[in-house]
């Protein structure tokens, strides 16, 4: 295999139990058991199925597989959807300082995402302004909805979270869209895992819709836009839209035509799709420079350790295996194509840390 700089866009760290503040559990937001077997909030619980969600073990996980360099997402629990305002202030200073203190401890590593909750714009204004300027944050974590307070969800770029776009194009942030909380917007049972397998990427799918037709790439040029998950549903979704577009002008008002913003420049998918006639799709759509590699590690439906099944960077791997992108575009999806997306001072910082190393 040959040897190149890898740089994951899409990976995910636990705080260890007893950095977790006593207020969380009291108030059944979240906690982590002990043994670390179990992360829990109210009514819910997750095992912890590899010991890389936590920071040492994460960095030894990253040497195994020669990853030289991790994003490492908010956690999609901490997005306070639904939260009452105090008690959402309180939980992402706690989620936004941890991951900043994980750059600071291991700027050659990590680079850090922070979170705020579009439903409390005050505090999201403030929380940007903050994570910015004192805690040196560049990588803005968003999830696809998010309820207004009256029991409706809303799309992340719908008009009344747009004061957030218009701050993070003033200070030209990278932005990750990640869907989260399907169970309580969509009324169906919770079984077969279909919340994670089927209307998480659905969530997504309809964030892009409503983010292209409101023309957000060009109204807001300095933001660099990442959709979790490759925006699976909706690379083949596109031609279903474009007909609506033309068949219904009447339903579009104010809205540009979806080919618009196909394969435009500061819209970036990662490649976490799990298949590789996905993966072709999303390249044949979106050109190989939109193409960043993530991992969604370490969790079980993203590219890890399973014998047989996955290792990280399989899909790109079998993307020049089946000879539609060169070995060349591998390098650029591990690693240009990330530090475009990251961009600013920070993508300066890894690259001079690369070469260093």
């Amino acid at each position: 295999m040959e040897n190149f700089v890898k740089v994951n866009s899409h990976s995910h760290l636990l705080p260890y139990p007893e950095q977790v503040p006593s207020f969380m559990k009291k108030k059944e937001v979240f906690w982590i058991d002990a043994d670390r077997k179990y992360m829990r909030q109210k009514n819910w619980q997750r095992p912890i199925t590899d010991s890389s969600f936590f920071k040492n073990e994460k960095l030894e996980w990253m040497e195994k597989h020669n990853i030289h360099h991790s994003v490492i997402l908010t956690l999609s629990q901490l997005y306070c959807n639904g939260m009452e305002r105090d008690l959402c202030c309180d939980v992402q200073r706690f989620q936004n300082d941890f991951n900043a203190s994980l750059q600071e401890e291991f700027p050659d590593k990590f680079t850090a995402g922070f979170v705020v909750q579009a439903a409390h714009m005050d505090h999201a204004l403030q929380e940007i302004e903050r994570c910015v300027e004192k805690l040196g944050l560049s990588l803005l974590c968003l999830p696809t909805h998010f309820p207004d307070g009256s029991d409706k969800w809303r799309s992340i770029s719908d008009p009344i979270a747009e004061p957030i776009f218009e701050l993070a194009n003033k200070y030209g942030l990278a932005v990750e869209i990640h869907p989260y909380d399907a169970p309580k917007m969509i009324n169906l049972r919770d079984n077969f895992w279909r919340f994670h397998l089927v209307w998480m990427c659905a969530q997504t799918a309809d964030a892009y819709h409503m983010f292209t037709l409101r023309d957000f790439p060009e109204k807001y040029p300095n933001i660099r836009t990442a959709f979790a998950h490759g925006n699976q549903f909706g690379q083949v979704n596109l031609g279903r839209r474009s007909q609506g577009f033309v068949g219904r002008p009447d339903l579009f008002k104010d809205a540009v035509e979806p080919n618009k913003n196909v394969a435009v420049k500061n819209v970036f998918f990662d490649s976490i799709v799990h298949d590789v006639y996905s993966f072709r799709m999303l390249v044949d759509r979106q050109g190989v420079d939109q193409v960043i590699a993530g991992l969604d590690d370490p969790y079980p439906l993203g590219e890890i350790d399973m014998e047989g099944q996955s290792y990280p960077g399989k899909v790109i791997d079998e993307a020049v295996d089946s000879g539609f992108i060169f070995k060349s575009g591998r390098k650029k999806i591990w690693f240009d194509n990330v530090l475009n997306w990251i961009g600013g001072r920070r993508a300066i910082e890894i690259k001079d840390h690369m070469l260093k190393n």
